[in-house]
């Protein structure tokens, strides 16, 4: 099992500027998102045990459903800066529901966090649910039944 993140950074996701920075950062790549099928545009941002916020927005293509997920595109922005640890990410979605991660998305941050790591579902009014990875993916299959560590 991968370590969580520092209790530092796990004590200040509950902070409202640790969320606030990362709901601002979801809302402003939410609007750059190209969902011309479905209208339905999510914006993700994620932050590593260091604090640093990298985000990403759907990308939807005409042979659905060959798209990306917003999650993979701020996972896809973590890898290329360096990054290889998240501590928490929040999803915004529109509409009543939530707006979790999808199966595929849960197994890819799963590469990447702990089953501590922080999932914020956000509408455009602000957090709605909070769960931690495990609870979202639980017994899950990740870098440790390889015997790799990220």
């Amino acid at each position: 099992m991968l370590p969580g993140p520092p209790q530092d950074l796990r004590d200040r996701m509950t902070d409202a500027p640790t969320v606030a920075a990362l709901f601002d950062a979801a809302v402003a790549v939410r609007a750059a998102a190209y969902a011309p099928y479905s209208r339905f545009r999510v914006g993700a941002a994620l932050a590593t045990p260091k604090g640093a916020i990298h985000a990403g927005c759907n990308v939807e293509n005409a042979a659905y459903p060959v798209g990306t997920c917003a999650e993979a595109g701020a996972i896809s922005a973590l890898v290329a800066a360096g990054g290889r640890r998240i501590a928490a990410i929040l999803v915004l979605g529109d509409g009543p529901a939530l707006c979790t991660p999808c199966g595929a998305c849960r197994q890819r941050l799963r590469e990447f966090a702990a089953d501590d790591a922080e999932v914020l579902v956000a509408g455009p009014e602000g957090v709605r649910a909070r769960f931690t990875l495990g609870e979202l993916l639980p017994a899950s299959f990740g870098p440790a039944n390889l015997g790799a560590q990220p």
